[in-house]
């Protein structure tokens, strides 16, 4: 046979053996369509952040249908895509205020990475961290997964709610996502986003300050020995360039505590908003540039040329922008006075927290006090079948410094739910249900109550 023919053959050979193959597994597809889908539900959670999670997990086990909206790709929120995974605080002088679900899914977190908790009968003093709990975001995360898998609860990732309608019997909800869109009908709603957006949505007003607190991009540095740096040179250094405009003032306002800490909670991003994806963009590109910038500088120092990012968050955590305009708005006096309202349905222990362009000095509580949340504060005004849970319920912005942390966020998102699993159960609006059948549910899970 002539070479040519046996390549000939050879190619007639090969392509008998992969046509078929091609012709199976290759075809023209549809045009990408989007499906929309209809969903019935007895109680919508919009929000997977850290009150969001207690509050689906809480009208799971309760016994309700329920559905739970995150627009990311994980549960948790400022936990574990914030990276502040150092929930608190839990404990106030000597005694524990918050447990219930919330607590439950922290101590199985420090469980199942062999951590440890702080010894909460010593008083933490002007150190308030020290009653915080470090917990590992991504065990956190699979926890608070398999906790609301084993409640039933439906998870609907990547979606967000583009519109919110008022029903004879609750709520219509669209949500749009990755490829589809989905109507949901509830009776009973939960804006557990932070930033009031479903509360928006469905037409309620909402209260803003002006000037916003700083948000902040967690993230870790390493590969120098803090020991044998020259902390001196290193501060006239920074200011210098700073002064200079190199680095923009006020994003690390004190280079030895970035350094001491290795990251961990340092930097201030002003204006951080995360309502809307373009806002949130924003703050995330302007958070990375932060530290791309701070980083390269700082290599530019004897002892730090080494210098390395280890780690760092997928977005910039928020602390504050929008709450609503509830029932009831919770004061700075009502806060620091630990006042016990009459439909009280949590605690709040943190100190007064407010961020701002010259750093943070937390106010502590007087000895012996803490504060409570009213259902009222978690409820708009002219709402029915309708509440919220975390940063966005209805208080001033001093109050809500300090109410905005992750263990006041999560006893407020189990009390929600319950008073949403008892409106759903009695045909009625929470704001109706009785306080003694919200106080008993609550407690039937854990939670502790405050009582006047």
């Amino acid at each position: 046979m002539k070479r040519r023919s046996a390549l000939a053959k050879l190619g007639a050979v090969s392509l008998g053996i992969a046509s078929p193959r091609l012709l199976r597994g290759e075809v023209f597809a549809q045009p990408y369509e989007r499906k929309e889908r209809q969903l019935e539900t007895d109680i919508l959670v919009i929000g997977g952040g850290t009150a969001g999670v207690i509050a689906a997990i809480q009208a799971g086990r309760a016994g309700r249908k329920t559905t739970l909206v995150e627009n990311g790709s994980m549960l948790g929120g400022t936990t574990t895509t914030g990276g502040v995974n150092f929930p608190g605080i839990f404990f106030a002088w000597g005694k524990q205020v918050i447990g219930g679900i919330g607590w439950e899914l922290v101590q199985d977190a420090v469980t199942l990475a062999d951590g440890t908790l702080p010894d909460f009968s010593v008083p933490h003093g002007r150190q308030h961290w020290r009653h915080q709990v470090r917990v590992n975001p991504a065990i956190y995360a699979l926890l608070a997964e398999e906790k609301c898998v084993q409640a039933g609860v439906q998870l609907r990732f990547y979606e967000t709610p583009t519109h919110i309608e008022a029903t004879k019997n609750g709520w219509k909800v669209v949500t749009v996502g990755k490829g589809t869109q989905t109507h949901i009908q509830c009776n009973q709603l939960i804006d557990c986003t932070g930033n009031a957006y479903a509360a928006s949505l469905a037409g309620f007003k909402l209260l803003r300050e002006a000037e916003t607190q700083p948000g902040t991009l967690q993230f870790k540095i390493g590969d120098y020995d803090y020991a044998h740096l020259d902390m001196a040179m290193i501060k006239a250094k920074f200011n210098e360039a700073v002064a200079q405009g190199e680095l923009v003032k006020g994003e690390f306002l004190n280079v030895e505590s970035l350094l001491h800490s290795a990251g961990d909670n340092v930097q201030h991003i002003a204006g951080a908003d995360a309502t809307t994806s373009e806002t949130h963009s924003l703050a995330n590109i302007t958070g990375r540039a932060s530290l791309l910038r701070t980083v390269r500088f700082l290599r530019t120092l004897p002892g730090l040329e080494k210098l390395k990012v280890l780690d760092m968050q997928n977005e910039t955590a928020v602390r504050e922008t929008y709450r609503i305009d509830g029932l009831y708005r919770i004061s700075r006096e009502d806060y620091v006075s630990g006042k016990v309202f009459d439909d009280a349905v949590s605690y709040s222990y943190y100190p007064i927290d407010l961020h701002d362009a010259n750093g943070v000095a937390p106010k502590h509580l007087e000895q012996g006090k803490v504060a409570t949340v009213p259902l009222r504060a978690l409820i708009p005004k002219d709402s029915r079948n309708f509440l919220v849970a975390g940063r966005c319920l209805s208080s001033d912005r001093l109050a809500n410094s300090a109410l905005r942390v992750q263990a006041s966020c999560m006893g407020m998102g189990q009390a929600a739910a319950a008073a949403a699993v008892l409106a759903n159960k009695q045909g009625t609006s929470p704001a109706e249900v009785p306080m003694s059948d919200v106080r008993a549910l609550l407690e039937e899970h854990g939670a502790i109550v405050p009582k006047a």
